[in-house]
């Protein structure tokens, strides 16, 4: 897997996924949009520590910088 995330990509997938977790968590989203918006966040956490994000890939879209 190549590296398709650049840094403020995935500062901004763990800044969204706080966001819906603290949302959750006070109840502001609840039931099954709740569960759904969780399983989303849970996805930004995930592809933000490993820096890749298969639908990037997908698509052939990719927010890291290139190296010369």
């Amino acid at each position: 897997m190549r590296k398709n995330m650049g840094g403020l990509d995935r500062i901004v997938r763990l800044v969204i996924a706080a966001i819906v977790g603290t949302l959750y968590v006070t109840g502001v989203v609840q039931g099954t949009l709740g569960y759904v918006l969780l399983a989303l966040a849970g996805i930004f956490v995930l592809t933000s520590f490993i820096s890749f994000c298969p639908l990037y890939a997908l698509v052939g879209l990719s927010t890291c910088r290139r190296k010369n």
